[in-house]
């Protein structure tokens, strides 16, 4: 600045400041500071991923509750070979077994062919048509029916029962449960379930004294059963 009048002063190179230089203990703060926060930063960077793994993981915890709550849905089948004492719950069992092989299993050649008419002197095969019978249902009724259901039942259920009762009682017969011969041949007509007039003495010797030997099937002259 300039006084009216006045010359102005000269710049006295000598009267400069020479710039403050930054101590080396503010520099080394100042480093540390920069790589605080660069480590407070980089975990940052891995964000996104982290948020899709969660998702990821969260997606599949959906699925296994789901699948959980699904299965809990289904009602465990009975089983004859744990079924309580008590003949009326066997005659029960029996009746809705021997309707449903009439209406569904029969109808296939294979099983009315496989099917021995001493069926029902057999646990074993009681057990595996009656858990058969309820896969039928879970994949044709059930809540959770469906077409994948259907098809493992008709590929590997069915026939897998079926081979395991032509192989294990397909050539047994009354005759094998009695001591007399000359038992009648089954009838050819449509499909039936054979010895149904002996399902209440089943039903009594399972229902009760299912570990004495099983009633022996009666026979008249004309060579029919009674009982």
């Amino acid at each position: 600045m300039t006084t009216a009048g006045m010359p102005p002063i000269p710049d006295d190179p000598s009267r400069r400041r020479p710039p403050t230089e930054p101590a080396p203990d503010a520099v080394a703060g100042l480093a540390r500071e920069v790589e605080e926060l660069r480590k407070r930063v980089d975990p940052l960077t891995e964000l996104p991923a982290r948020v899709d793994a969660i998702a990821r993981l969260i997606a599949q915890l959906a699925d296994t509750v789901t699948n959980l709550a699904a299965r809990a849905d289904v009602a465990p089948p009975p089983s004859w070979l744990m079924l309580p004492d008590d003949p009326g719950a066997a005659r029960e069992l029996l009746d809705a077994l021997t309707e449903w092989m009439a209406r569904v299993f029969l109808r296939y050649p294979d099983a009315a062919e496989a099917l021995p008419e001493c069926w029902c002197w057999h646990p074993d095969v009681v057990e595996e048509l009656v858990w058969l019978m309820h896969a039928w249902l879970a994949a044709y009724q059930g809540k959770h029916a469906s077409v994948q259901l259907v098809g493992d039942w008709h590929d590997r259920q069915r026939p897998g029962v079926v081979r395991r009762i032509r192989q294990g009682a397909g050539s047994c017969s009354l005759e094998n449960h009695q001591t007399r011969h000359g038992w009648t041949t089954t009838s050819t007509a449509a499909p039936t379930v054979p010895a149904l007039d002996a399902l209440d003495a089943i039903a009594g010797w399972w229902g009760l004294d299912r570990d004495q030997p099983a009633p022996e099937p009666a026979q008249t002259a004309t060579g029919v059963g009674t009982w």
